[in-house]
């Protein structure tokens, strides 16, 4: 009966479904007297709230990690964490893998749709090198950050840390437990320390490239022209992104957060919130105190987020580039739309547009509403949208002070960050099948 009923599903809602098992098992979890260090029930909002942020590996919270939630209720959160940043649908492959279980063709294609990979083939070899890439990449920031930890830390608290903020890193998730130091201070203590900054910002970026990457370089190394162009337009905008960002930030914050620091951390400070704008969400300046133009520019970085298949949100990177190769294409009146030698197909610049128009939608309807359920500089709520769209968990600190309608907007748009929002769009879709009839074309005027 079950099985017939799963059968019924597209792949898009299986995706969806799981999602949501995950989220409410997790707000059921955190709901616990032992998930919090008071012992007391955590409100169903607020439970659903964090574990939707932790499984669509956002970071915003409404209320300190390490100061609210006991050590079972931060296992539960990072164990959300690490599902919903490699999916679940490969980790239930991973262990079909190792019990030796027969991989089905419906199974396959759902794994292809939840990795964003171009081809059924390959698809499961693809699963194993991502469980394994994660291993080696979350194990070696885990045990260079506890070590670097250990020097203020007691040996057990330190390994405990290293952990958690690797895999936080890496699945783009931006939780920290750092309030023992303060409420909401995240990286800020560490603002000058190059080792912590060099290894949560290279897990960042490793788990926003996108596993297809991996692959790729796995494949070619740096022979650059055996690239496929998904991974030269990738890697191209993610290098763009990150240091003209970094530039941009450190001219916009140069008489503002960064005053009375020396060179080489307002260039760290600066670089650092250039990567982990990119759906991160760790800080290591107060976020609060950033200039209009920084704000202004890391919205733009928040829509724009990491890269398809991978642990960040956002329209991502490909989305942008397409978007920008089109347009140059149409203003310079050419026939098709091209990069490095290389023709896009219209399918790709057709879904482009339409992952941009959703998200702009659903950003700016999420806007009004909150502004209109509260008394909240405008500024601050397209902030913090931007932020749950992008899945980054950067905040304004206005969060905490949101009521049940804004936190449930948010919900929202952090369940369509993490999965698509053009993933979610086809999940209403169902299977219906559009009639192979073309109806009569007329002209618009366009411009």
């Amino acid at each position: 009966m079950i099985k017939r009923w799963l059968r019924r599903l597209t792949q898009t809602q299986m995706i969806l479904i799981g999602f949501c098992m995950v989220e409410v098992i997790g707000t059921l979890l955190l709901m616990l007297p032992i998930s919090t260090r008071a012992g007391v029930v955590t409100p169903p909002v607020n439970a659903l709230f964090t574990a939707v942020s932790s499984s669509c590996v956002t970071g915003l919270v409404i209320a300190d990690t390490y100061q609210y939630w006991s050590t079972f209720g931060q296992c539960v959160i990072l164990f959300l964490i690490q599902i919903g940043g490699l999916g679940f649908m490969t980790i239930g492959v991973f262990f079909a893998i190792v019990l030796r279980k027969k991989i089905g063709l419906w199974v396959r294609g759902t794994l292809q749709e939840s990795v964003n990979f171009m081809q059924t083939g390959g698809v499961v070899r693809l699963a194993k090198k991502i469980i394994i890439g994660t291993a080696i990449f979350e194990g070696t920031g885990a045990v260079i950050l506890a070590l670097r930890f250990s020097q203020t830390m007691e040996p057990g608290q330190a390994v405990y840390y290293g952990i958690f903020h690797s895999i936080s890193a890496f699945c783009n998730a931006g939780f920290d437990l750092m309030g023992k130091d303060g409420a909401y201070v995240s990286l800020t203590g560490y603002s000058g320390d190059w080792v912590v900054n060099m290894v949560i910002m290279l897990l960042i970026i490793i788990g926003g490239i996108g596993f297809f990457i991996w692959s790729d370089l796995a494949e070619n190394g740096l022979h650059i022209r055996r690239w496929k162009l998904h991974t030269k337009i990738t890697i191209l905008m993610t290098l763009i992104l990150i240091f003209g960002g970094a530039a941009l930030l450190y001219v916009f914050e140069y008489n503002n957060t960064l005053v009375g620091r020396p060179l080489d951390e307002q260039i760290l400070c600066s670089l650092f919130g250039s990567v982990t704008a990119r759906t991160a969400g760790f800080n290591t300046v107060d976020t609060a105190a950033l200039t209009d133009s920084s704000k202004l520019l890391t919205i733009i970085l928040m829509f724009i987020g990491g890269s398809p298949g991978s642990t960040a949100g956002g329209i991502k990177t490909t989305t942008a580039v397409v978007l920008f190769a089109s347009a140059a294409a149409g203003l310079f009146q050419k026939k098709e739309c091209s990069m490095f030698g290389r023709r896009v197909g219209e399918d790709a610049v057709k879904k482009a547009c339409t992952v941009l128009c959703i998200n702009l939608m659903l950003c700016v309807t999420a806007v009004l509403i909150i502004v209109t359920a509260s008394s909240i500089d405008v500024t601050d709520v397209m902030f913090e949208v931007a932020s749950a769209m992008g899945t980054v968990g950067m905040s304004a600190g206005i969060t905490r002070d949101l009521g049940t309608v804004s936190r449930l907007v948010l919900i929202f748009l952090m369940f369509c960050g993490r999965v698509g929002s053009f993933t979610f769009a086809l999940s209403l879709k169902g299977h219906k099948v559009e009639p192979p009839v073309k109806l009569p074309e007329e002209q618009v005027m366009i411009g």
